[in-house]
């Protein structure tokens, strides 16, 4: 297959098999970092939030049961590549978080909300694309080298590796995380009684592990041409804007498939549930807070090397310590920015 179908392309199709599962997820299974954050808080219902300890669950045992069995090189991610940056996590999260809220939803949401027919997320999703990039390699590069290096790792590292050098068994690691995660979320009696959602969040879990082998073996079989890596949805978004623009550039890769595919998958769910509309934004202000927001979205992203699903779910499947702090920065600056927002609607 590979002397026939290009690497990169190859790359996208797995990306894309990931993402579709996403995007349905998202419509079909009501998967939403800001929306369970909102639902919790504000709402008094956490099934929406719960539904995350299923997601965490099963990426975690599937992706490290994948490592075990040499189907996933997880040293080749750069989860693990990379020295942790605690500062990179905490700001970064801080700033995708914040920006998250004022956008009304982060770069994953705002891609299955185009999916759906929201014009006004097509805004979120390029200003991201763009801000990501000044961030990674455009004006605000060199700053952000300066103060939130990203050097190579020296040696293993990680929640597994540290928790380790104290005594405690690899497996025994892996496995009380998952059931823990798991007994988290199906002690929510209203999340018991919803199987559909708990199918999906499963179902997220195995796409994440399913990403992560089928780039290992894309990896191994261009001899590294190929990057081991998840979903994630912060620069991927502005390389699939390069690619869209000039191909020969950018070039077809694991990014381009999964971003493709999450919006896919959520035009399908939208059409199988009937929630397909056309929406545009009316309100000057709604555009220039949801734009600011994204701005926000795509530099706080690059800093922490990753959003609420490339850190949050597929860097904590990983046991890289980047995951989880990662994961309570970007909820600790949505609350702050919902609490923001919300307030700013107050009468004085």
């Amino acid at each position: 297959m590979l002397e026939t179908v290009p690497i990169g392309v190859l790359a996208a199709l797995v990306g894309l098999a990931g993402g579709l599962v996403l995007g349905l997820a998202a419509r079909l299974g009501d998967f939403c970092t800001l929306g369970a954050l909102e639902s919790a808080a504000y709402g008094e219902d956490q099934t929406r939030l719960r539904l995350w300890g299923v997601v965490l669950a099963v990426a975690i045992l599937a992706t490290q049961g994948g490592a075990m069995a040499g189907l996933i090189d997880l040293s080749g991610t750069f989860y693990h590549a990379l020295q942790w940056s605690p500062l990179g996590s905490i700001v970064g999260g801080l700033v995708f978080g914040y920006g998250m809220a004022l956008a009304g939803n982060c770069g994953f949401g705002a891609l299955v909300r185009f999916g759906g027919g929201d014009m006004r997320s097509l805004v979120v999703v390029v200003v991201m694309g763009i801000f990501g990039f000044i961030a990674l390699s455009g004006p605000l590069a060199p700053m952000r080298v300066l103060l939130f290096p990203q050097p190579d790792a020296t040696g293993p590292q990680g929640i597994v590796h540290d928790l380790g050098q104290l005594g405690l068994p690899p497996a025994l690691v892996i496995v009380g995380m998952a059931l823990a995660f798991l007994a988290w979320a199906l002690a929510h009696a209203p999340l018991r009684h919803s199987p559909r959602q708990i199918v999906w969040g499963v179902a997220v879990g195995l796409a994440v592990a399913g990403c992560f082998v089928g780039t290992t073996w894309l990896a191994a079989e261009s001899l590294g041409e190929i990057t081991v890596e998840g979903p994630s949805f912060t620069a991927p978004v502005g390389r699939t804007l390069i690619f869209l623009m000039t191909s020969t550039a950018g070039g077809i890769t694991f990014s381009v498939g999964s971003v493709v595919g999450v919006m896919a998958g959520s035009l399908m769910g939208s059409l199988i549930r009937g929630l397909f509309r056309w929406e545009a934004c009316e309100d000057p202000r709604e555009l220039g807070r949801q734009v600011g927001g994204a701005a926000l979205m795509g530099i706080g992203g690059v800093v922490a090397m990753g959003c609420s699903v490339g850190q949050g779910v597929t860097g904590f499947a990983t046991l890289a310590w980047s995951g989880p702090v990662t994961l309570a920065a970007i909820a600790a600056g949505a609350l702050f920015g919902l609490r923001r927002l919300i307030g700013g609607f107050q009468p004085e």
